[in-house]
C-alpha cells in the first residue's frame, strides 16, 4: 500500500470555520455506521462539512476516500457511470457495471462521498443499498437536501452556524463573516461588530448567505448590507409562504446578491448556467457573448462575478464554476428571460465546432506535432460533461443533425477514451427520433461510430451488419471515415474467423488512404494486413507489414496507433519464438499507452493492463523473473483498481506459468485454481485440459493428496491472496523450490493433446471453426473449447498466434 492515503478530495479553497463538535461526532460514527447522509437546505454548508469530515477520515480508510460530484448529472442513468469513473472501473462486455464496481470494492476499506444527491436521490439510494450490501467494509457519506431513505442510513441534519448572543458575540457565524470579509480585502474593526451580529442573525447563520454578504463589504458596510437584507426579506414571495424560513432567507440572499449586479453581470451569470460543470474563459466567450455583451467584455464581467463569490475559480483562474445553489437560481432566471432555448442551442453549436476542430487536429490533419494532438485529445475529454448536456438538448429539441455531428467528432466518447456503452446509447437515441431532414451521409456516419462501439462491446454480429450498411451508404468523398470502417471490418471479420474477407477490407482501406496521403489509415490498413498474415502463419509478411505500419504510425504521431502497431509486432515476434524481441516491442508500447492517460486515473486503461501482462508473461518465459513479477504486479494493480475480473484471471494464469517456470509447482497450482474459480464465478469457460495437465505434473511430483489439497485451497482462496503469494516468492511449504523450469519453450515441446495439435495445424490454413468442425466431424462449439484450451496452455490471446506456433512446431518436429 502507498505511504499516504489515496483520495481525490480537492484542496480547501479557504479556511474552514466552526462545526468542531459536528466534525468530531460525524467522524466517530463511521466505526459502525455504514451510511451517513448530511441533509439540509441548499447553501447550509453540507458539501464543505462533508469534505472536512472525509479529509479527517483519510487515515481510517487505507483503500481510498473518493468524492463523486453529482450536481452536473441531470439524468439518473449517468450516476452509476460517474461513480464507476471515479473508482476507475471500466465497463466489461456482457456484465452489469454494478457487478464490476462491487468486484472493484470487494472487502476494501473505502469511503465513498456522494455529493448533491437530491435530484437523483432514488438512483443514489438504489446504488448505495446494493454497494453496501455487497461490500462489507465500504462506508458512504452523502449530501442531499432529502434523505436516501434506505435501512442502513443515519440521517444527520446539518444545522446553521452558531449565532451570536450576549454570551458569545464572536460565534461561528461571526467568525466566518469576518474571515471572508478579510479575504475580500475588508478589515473590520470592533466598531463593526454590532452590525455584523445583526447581519448574521438576519441570515440565520447560513454559510452561503454569509459568504455572499461578506463579498460585498468592499462596497457596503455591514450595517448597509444588513439594512438591504431586511428590505429584501419583506418583499420575498418566490420561496412560498409555506417554505421553511431558512430556505426563504437563502433565496432572499441569492436574489439580493443578483439584484446588486450590473445588468450585464446578471445576463452573464444566468447564461453561465448552461454549462454542465466547470468551464474556461474561451468557452464562456464563445457561448455567452451575444447582445448585450460583446466578447471583449466577458473577461471583466467574469472577474467581477468571481470577486462577488457568485462564480468560483481555481488559483490560476483557468477554470470557473458556479455554486450549485447559484446555478439553479441562474437557470430559473435564464428561463424567465426567455433565453433558455437560444443559449442551449448556441451551446450545442459551439460544442460541435470545438469537437470538430479537436478531432481534426488529433486524428486527421497531417504534419501536426504530437504535443498538439495530445492537447486536442485532452481538450476533447475535458468537454465530455458539456457534450452530454448538449446531446441531451439535441434529443429534447429533436435536432438530430447536430447531435449526430457532435457524436462523430468526439474522441472522448469513443472506446479510445470513453465509455463504450455511452456512444452506442447516444447514437441509438438520436437515430430513434424523426430523421426527416437528416442526410443519408449523416446517418451513414452515425452507423460507423455505432459499429465501432458495438465491436468494442463484443456484439460482433451487429457490428458487422452496421459497418457494412455504413460503408454502403457513406459518400465516397469522405475518405477518412470510409477508411476507418474498412479497418473496423478487418477487426470484426478476423474475430469471426473470416480472414479472406478481412484481407479484402485491409487492402481497400490501405489503397484509399495511400491515394489521399492519410497516414492514420495507412498505418491502420497495414496493421490489418499484418494481422491477416499472422492468422495465416505468414510470419515474414506479417513482420514486413507490421514494420511498415509502425513507420506510418510514427509519421502520424498518435501514441495510441503507435502502441497498437508495436503490440502487433510483439505478437509476430512471439509467434516466431523470438521472445526477447517480443518483450521489447511490448515494453515500447507501454509508455505510449501511459502517455494517453491510461494510468492517470484509478483503474487505468484495459489496453495498458493487457500490455503489462504480456510483458510479464514473456519475461517469465525468458526466466527474467524480477521483471515478470514487476509487470504482472503492475497489471494486477490496474485490474484490481478497475474491478476487471477478466484481467485479474488472465494475470493469475500468467502467475501460474511464472511459478511453474521458477520451479514452484505448488504456487502454480494455487494460482491456476484461483484463476479457474474466478472465471467460473463470472461465467467463463475454464481451460480444463491445461488444468488437468498441470495437475498431472503436480501429482507426479507432489503426490495425489497434496495436489488435491492445494487445488481445493486455491479455489477458495481470494484471488488477490493467490496472486500475492506468487508475487512475494513465498513457498507454500517453506521449502526451497526445485529450480528446474517445467514450462515449455514455445515452438519446441508441445503441451497440447493430439486433438489440440490437430486443430492448431488446421488453424495454419486460416480455417474457420465451422470448416474445422466439418473436417474433423465434431461440433463448432467443441472446436471453440479446444481453441480456448490451446490459448490457455500457450499463454496466447489470438488464433493467429496459435497458427504461427503450430507452423514453428511442425518445423521442429523430427
Amino acid at each position: 500500500m502507498p505511504d499516504t492515503p489515496r483520495h481525490n478530495l480537492p484542496a480547501e479553497p479557504n479556511r474552514f470555520i466552526g462545526r468542531e463538535r459536528d466534525l468530531d461526532d460525524l467522524r466517530g460514527l463511521f466505526g459502525e455506521t455504514r451510511v451517513v447522509t448530511l441533509c439540509g437546505v441548499g447553501g447550509i454548508g453540507k458539501t464543505r462539512l462533508a469534505l472536512q469530515v472525509a479529509a479527517g477520515l483519510l487515515p481510517s480508510f487505507p483503500d481510498g476516500v473518493w468524492l463523486v460530484e453529482l450536481a452536473r448529472f441531470g439524468r439518473p442513468e449517468l450516476v452509476e457511470q460517474e461513480v464507476a469513473r471515479v473508482l476507475g472501473v471500466r465497463e466489461e462486455s456482457a456484465r452489469p457495471l454494478r457487478d464490476t464496481m462491487t468486484a472493484r470494492l470487494g472487502d476494501q476499506r473505502c469511503l465513498l462521498l456522494l455529493d448533491n444527491c437530491e435530484h437523483v436521490v432514488d438512483t443514489c439510494a438504489e446504488l448505495v443499498s446494493a454497494l453496501v450490501a455487497a461490500c462489507p467494509s465500504l462506508r458512504v457519506l452523502a449530501t442531499s437536501r432529502e434523505p436516501l431513505r434506505i435501512p442502513s442510513e443515519l440521517i444527520w441534519r446539518v444545522p446553521p452556524l452558531d449565532l451570536p448572543d450576549p454570551a458569545t458575540p464572536e460565534a461561528e457565524s461571526v467568525q466566518l463573516f469576518m474571515d471572508r470579509a478579510a479575504a475580500a480585502g475588508t478589515r473590520l474593526g470592533p466598531e463593526s461588530l454590532p452590525d455584523v451580529v445583526r447581519l448574521c442573525r438576519a441570515l440565520d447563520g447560513l454559510p452561503l448567505a454569509l459568504e455572499l454578504a461578506a463579498a460585498r463589504t468592499s462596497l457596503l458596510s455591514p450595517g448597509q448590507i444588513a439594512d438591504r437584507i431586511d428590505d429584501r426579506f419583506s418583499l420575498l414571495t418566490t420561496g412560498g409562504r409555506t417554505a421553511p424560513p431558512r430556505q426563504r432567507t437563502l433565496l432572499a440572499a441569492v436574489e439580493w446578491s443578483y439584484d446588486l449586479l450590473s445588468a450585464k453581470e446578471q445576463v452573464l451569470l444566468r447564461r453561465l448556467s448552461v454549462f454542465a460543470g466547470d468551464f474556461d474563459l474561451d468557452l464562456a466567450e464563445q457561448v455567452c457573448a451575444e447582445r448585450p455583451i460583446p466578447e471583449g467584455e466577458i473577461v471583466d464581467l467574469l472577474g467581477g462575478l468571481v470577486d462577488k463569490s457568485l462564480v468560483l475559480c481555481d488559483e490560476s483562474r483557468r477554470r470557473y464554476w458556479l455554486l450549485e445553489t447559484i446555478k439553479r437560481y441562474a437557470v430559473e432566471r435564464l428561463d424567465q428571460a426567455g433565453e433558455r432555448e437560444v443559449l442551449r442551442q448556441r451551446h450545442l453549436d459551439v460544442l460541435c465546432e470545438l469537437q470538430e476542430r479537436h478531432f481534426m487536429t488529433e486524428m486527421v490533419l497531417p504534419g501536426v506535432p504530437w504535443e498538439r494532438r495530445l492537447e486536442a485529445l485532452r481538450a476533447s475529454r475535458d468537454l465530455i460533461d458539456d457534450q452530454r448536456v448538449a446531446l441531451d438538448w439535441a434529443v429534447e429539441a429533436g435536432n438530430v443533425p447536430a447531435g449526430l455531428r457532435l457524436c462523430r467528432t468526439s474522441t472522448g466518447l469513443l472506446p479510445l477514451g470513453g465509455n463504450v456503452t455511452e456512444i452506442v446509447g447516444w447514437i441509438e437515441r438520436l437515430l430513434s427520433l424523426d430523421l426527416t431532414g437528416v442526410s443519408a451521409d449523416q446517418i451513414a456516419h452515425a452507423k460507423a461510430y455505432l459499429a465501432y462501439g458495438l465491436e468494442a462491446r463484443d456484439e460482433l454480429g451487429r457490428a458487422l451488419e452496421t459497418a457494412e450498411a455504413s460503408l454502403a451508404e457513406m459518400s465516397r468523398d469522405d475518405l477518412f471515415p470510409h477508411c476507418v470502417m474498412h479497418s473496423l471490418m478487418v477487426v470484426v471479420l478476423l474475430r469471426m474467423g473470416r480472414a479472406d474477407e478481412a484481407l479484402h477490407h485491409a487492402e481497400e482501406g490501405l489503397a484509399l488512404a495511400t491515394r489521399t496521403g492519410d497516414t492514420w489509415n495507412q498505418a491502420a490498413g497495414l496493421l490489418g494486413l499484418s494481422a491477416v498474415a499472422l492468422v495465416r502463419g505468414r510470419l515474414r509478411e506479417a513482420q514486413r507489414h507490421g514494420e511498415e505500419a509502425l513507420a506510418r504510425a510514427r509519421a502520424h504521431g498518435h501514441r495510441w496507433l503507435m502502441a497498437r502497431t508495436a503490440i502487433q509486432l510483439g505478437s509476430v515476434a512471439e509467434a516466431r519464438g523470438d521472445l526477447s524481441t517480443a518483450k521489447e516491442h511490448y515494453k515500447t508500447a507501454a509508455p505510449w499507452l501511459r502517455e494517453l492517460g491510461g494510468g492517470a486515473e484509478p483503474g487505468g486503461d484495459p489496453e495498458l493492463t493487457r500490455c503489462l501482462a504480456r510483458i510479464g508473461r514473456v519475461a517469465a518465459m525468458l526466466h527474467e523473473f524480477g521483471l515478470a513479477r514487476e509487470q504482472l504486479s503492475a497489471s494486477l494493480e490496474l485490474a484490481w483498481a478497475g474491478g476487471q475480473r477478466q484481467g485479474e484471471a488472465r494475470c493469475l494464469v500468467g502467475l501460474s506459468v511464472l511459478a511453474e517456470c521458477e520451479g514452484d509447482l505448488e504456487g502454480a497450482v494455487l494460482a491456476a485454481a484461483a484463476a479457474a474459480g474466478l472465471r467460473e464465478s463470472i461465467g467463463q469457460h475454464s481451460a480444463t485440459t491445461r488444468i488437468e495437465e498441470l495437475l498431472g505434473r503436480a501429482r507426479t511430483k507432489l503426490g495425489e493428496s497434496r495436489t488435491s489439497a492445494l487445488w481445493s485451497r486455491g479455489q477458495t482462496m481470494r484471488p488477490d491472496m493467490a496472486a500475492r503469494h506468487v508475487l512475494s516468492g513465498e513457498r507454500v511449504t517453506g521449502k526451497p523450490p526445485v529450480k528446474a523450469p517445467v514450462a515449455a519453450e514455445p515452438g519446441r515441446h508441445s503441451l497440447l493433446t493430439a486433438r489440440e495439435q490437430e486443430i492448431a495445424g488446421l488453424l495454419t490454413r486460416g480455417l474457420s471453426n465451422r470448416i474445422i468442425a466439418e473436417e474433423l466431424v465434431i461440433s463448432p462449439a467443441t472446436v471453440a473449447r479446444h481453441i480456448a484450451n490451446i490459448m490457455e496452455k500457450l499463454g496466447y490471446t489470438s488464433r493467429a498466434q496459435i497458427a504461427v506456433w503450430a507452423t514453428e512446431h511442425q518445423k521442429d518436429d523430427p
